[in-house]
Parts: C-alpha cells; sequence; structure tokens
C-alpha cells in the first residue's frame, strides 16, 4: 500500500496527531477529566519525535534519501510550527459544543484583519519551513552519509516554492483584494 515505510510513519504522525487531539478534548470536555485531557494533549509532540527517530533510523541503516524523506521534514516543521494553533482551533470548538463556551469566530475574508490572519498564518509557515530546514540539516550532519545529506538538501527548493505560492496567495492575494 505504501511506497515506503516512511511514509506509512507519517501517515500514522497524522492520523495519530488527530486521534490525540480527539481523546483530550473528549477526556477534557465531554468526560470532564480536564488534567487527564491535558496530559493526553501533551503526548502530541512525542509523535512529532518518533516520526524523526524513524527518518533517523531509516537514514543510518544507509536508505537512499527519496522524496519521502523530505516531505517528513516539511511534515515535522508544520506539525511543530502549526499544531498548537490547530489544537487551539480544535480546543474552542469543543469548549463551544460541550462546556458552554463562546461561538469560535471565523476568520475574517477581507480587510485589514483577513490581511492581519493571512499574515500570521504565513509566518507559522515560514517558522515551519525554518524547523524543517534545520530538521533537514541537523539529519544531513549528524545520520546521513554525504550521498544522502546531499538529497536532502532538496528540500530547499521545494521549501521555496511552497513559500512563494502561499505568500501569493495568502498574503498578497487579500492584500490585493482591499
Amino acid at each position: 500500500m505504501f511506497t515506503s515505510h516512511i511514509t506509512a510513519f507519517i501517515v500514522a504522525s497524522e492520523v495519530g496527531f488527530w486521534v490525540v487531539l480527539a481523546l483530550g478534548l473528549v477526556l477534557r470536555y465531554p468526560l470532564r477529566l480536564p488534567k487527564v485531557g491535558a496530559v493526553a494533549l501533551a503526548l502530541i509532540p512525542v509523535i512529532d519525535v518518533v516520526l524523526l527517530a524513524a527518518v533517523a533510523l531509516d537514514l543510518r541503516n544507509g536508505t537512499e534519501v527519496g522524496y519521502i524523506h523530505r516531505i517528513a521534514g516539511i511534515y515535522l516543521g508544520v506539525s511543530v510550527a502549526f499544531g498548537p494553533s490547530i489544537i487551539r482551533w480544535a480546543d474552542s470548538r469543543f469548549a463551544y459544543l460541550f462546556a458552554g463556551g463562546e461561538k469560535p469566530a471565523r476568520p475574517p475574508k477581507e480587510g485589514s484583519e483577513a490581511f492581519r490572519h493571512e499574515i500570521a498564518s504565513f509566518g507559522r509557515w515560514l517558522i515551519a519551513a525554518g524547523i524543517s530546514g534545520a530538521a533537514i540539516l541537523g539529519l544531513g550532519a549528524t545520520v546521513a552519509n554525504d550521498t544522502q545529506s546531499a538529497a536532502l538538501n532538496g528540500v530547499f527548493p521545494m521549501l521555496g516554492v511552497i513559500t512563494v505560492i502561499w505568500l501569493i496567495t495568502g498574503p498578497v492575494w487579500v492584500l490585493s483584494k482591499a
């Protein structure tokens, strides 16, 4: 089914993120066990550590670097940079549905508030790209051989393309509609 066991780890990491998030929020709100829910939510970063360890072991075993190793680095950066905001987003919805919290506001679609929202999102992407690059460089310097390290560096053009597309379709797009 998967072309690589690293692909399976990425998919399992994504599924694990949502399962642990849902578990933590169900414990926190419908089951009214906020401390236990907080412990479950605190385990979310462990998923990223497991993915990073799997990629490191794969490289250490001499596996030829494929696009999926670079995708794992991007996934890691996105997970770390966007994870907290996704958790806050889900938490506000659970609080509204199960604990009488305020109705969550929708993101603004136009105007200066929409632009600020897009800039914040783009800023999180820049953080994600930085984390991705650092993870790739770290793997390249610690566990990868020279050939693997050079192949891992192929992530940087991908990060550049994503950054330009995000900038154009996010902040620049909203600014052009103002």
